[in-house]
């Protein structure tokens, strides 16, 4: 099992710009042994500016899979870290590039797992950050911290190897052991949309302009990585919800029909 640990571990590029930093993060990927690339709506690709600077990992250039948006890329992952080079206004909780490739590695023992990794000039938006259930950020000079997107593709890869290594040695650190799989991240997706309508019709938030509020709440849930179960068990509270307000209000306009009848 601990030899396909590797092939779980999808990168994930969005929105590239420059076709060979694709060829780039292909190479780098194949030094430490990961195999699957997705690419999010590249700007030039296929190209033979990606082919060349691959160098010897055609095979994972051939193999990549590009995708419209970034949800499609990660859907079945059940653990989703986001490449982040500066603070944002809302922190989001933080690994090491070290911390990044042990817990990946774990994870992968479970599910599959995505490490994203943004545009060249601005990296990924506050919204896609949102969509991570962690951020992971590389400590460079800060006089000079701008690493090239391949250059980053090469030192998280690298982590992942370092962890598959000590996981073959059998000292891999463990995290908390739990009953149920974390809930990927289609269903959280597909949860937060259902509260956000939840929370609308409450009049709890503006309908169309959550403001933080949503934001905030994302953060709440990737701390604590809901499960399936405790998914499930969200959802059905919030139908529940919709459920009475809806049969509320068709009390109340039953009500005040027979009072207009009177």
């Amino acid at each position: 099992m601990l030899d396909s640990l590797l092939q779980r571990i999808r990168i994930v590029l969005v929105n590239t710009t420059h076709p060979g930093n694709i060829g780039g993060a292909a190479r780098a990927m194949k030094n430490m042994g990961l195999s699957q690339l997705y690419l999010v709506e590249p700007r030039e690709y296929p190209a033979d500016k990606a082919v060349w600077r691959a160098a010897g990992a055609q095979d994972v250039l051939e193999n990549a899979i590009v995708v419209e948006t970034l949800d499609e890329a990660v859907a079945e992952c059940g653990l989703v870290v986001g490449t982040s080079a500066r603070e944002r206004r809302i922190p989001w909780p933080l690994l090491t590039p070290r911390e990044c490739g042990e817990r990946a590695m774990v994870e992968a023992q479970h599910h599959d797992v995505a490490i994203v990794f943004g545009r060249e000039d601005r990296g990924l938006t506050n919204e896609e950050l949102q969509k991570c259930n962690y951020h992971v950020h590389i400590p460079a000079n800060p006089e000079y911290s701008a690493l090239n997107l391949a250059t980053a593709v090469q030192v998280l890869c690298y982590e992942m190897r370092v962890a598959w290594l000590t996981a073959k040695e059998g000292q891999l650190p463990h995290f908390d052991d739990w009953d149920q799989p974390p809930a990927d991240h289609k269903a959280l997706e597909l949860y937060f949309d259902h509260l956000q309508q939840t929370l609308e019709t409450l009049s709890f938030i503006e309908p169309g302009n959550p403001r933080q509020t949503m934001t905030r709440l994302r953060r709440l849930y990737s701390r604590i990585r809901l499960d399936e179960m405790e998914l499930s068990i969200l959802r059905g509270v919030l139908t529940s919800v919709q459920n009475y307000i809806y049969h509320t209000d068709n009390r109340i306009k039953a009500l005040e029909k027979e009072q207009d009848g009177e």
